[in-house]
């Protein structure tokens, strides 16, 4: 689809479509247009790397939705604080005032009057730190549309609170990287320099489905290739290299590089 699209990295600042930007589309698609009854939580996960993020970045800037990313130092007052600022209830480099109740009440006050999605990354950490019943606090002041991304175990987990499972519109997960996606990648990002699709096979095998290592791996054949003059590279290729240089010169998932 025209709108599943997300800017690389790219000297011709183009954009390539990838199917987690679809996944993306979709949630938001379903919050924007949920029916009066229907719960406004939804739920994305998929593991570390899948480019949840990147799609995430992409539908704040498409959808005007609000975006924050959560780390190990959340806290409760620390999100209410975050919120305000993502919000824009008060300037980033300005702490609001009132106490944590008060935070929440106008946290959830915006939410309600401005109807944009919020959409919270790594909710992992929210978990983790005992802070569910927090967001669905908010989530119950304002009956906003609210998209939650975490990893893989998240949905299993958050089925432990069930008053928050109960607002759960849907549970969507990200895709693998394919074929079709490390094609992609490649030409948008490196459209002068040719990847043979045995060798772009091969990235997604090692991957174990991360956008991220396919990427890094792009990046280095690349570099590698202009430095030897290379237009085009294919498995062949790629592995007599590696085998004359003695050293395992692309990241696989869950061995660490050789020889960097």
């Amino acid at each position: 689809m025209a709108e599943n699209i997300v800017t690389m990295q790219s000297g011709l600042g183009q954009i390539a479509p990838l199917a987690n930007i679809g996944v993306m589309e979709n949630a938001i698609h379903r919050l924007k247009n949920r029916g009066p009854g229907d719960p406004g939580l939804f739920v994305i996960s998929g593991p570390s790397g899948y480019g949840k993020s990147m799609a995430a970045a992409l539908a704040k800037a498409r959808h005007q939705a609000y975006y924050l990313q959560l780390d190990d130092f959340v806290t409760k007052k620390g999100l209410l604080v975050s919120l305000c600022r993502v919000l824009a209830l008060v300037p980033p480099s300005e702490k609001p005032k009132g106490t944590t109740a008060e935070l929440a009440d106008m946290v959830g006050a915006q939410l309600a009057t401005s109807r944009r999605v919020l959409i919270i990354d790594e909710f992992d950490f929210a978990v983790n730190k005992g802070l569910v019943m927090s967001v669905f606090s908010i989530y119950e002041k304002s009956k906003a549309s609210i998209l939650l991304i975490g990893e893989e175990a998240m949905p299993g987990n958050l089925a432990k609170w069930e008053k928050f499972s109960g607002r759960v519109l849907d549970t969507l997960y990200a895709e693998a990287i394919g074929l079709k996606d490390a094609q992609t990648l490649a030409r948008h990002k490196y459209p002068e320099f040719g990847f043979a699709d045995d060798l772009l096979q091969h990235l997604v095998s090692i991957s174990d489905g991360s956008v991220r290592r396919v990427n890094n791996n792009l990046a280095t054949i690349h570099n590698e290739g202009l430095s030897m003059g290379w237009e085009r590279c294919d498995l062949a290729v790629w592995e007599k290299f590696e085998a004359a240089n003695g050293a395992r010169k692309l990241q696989v998932a869950g061995v660490k590089r050789r020889g960097a």
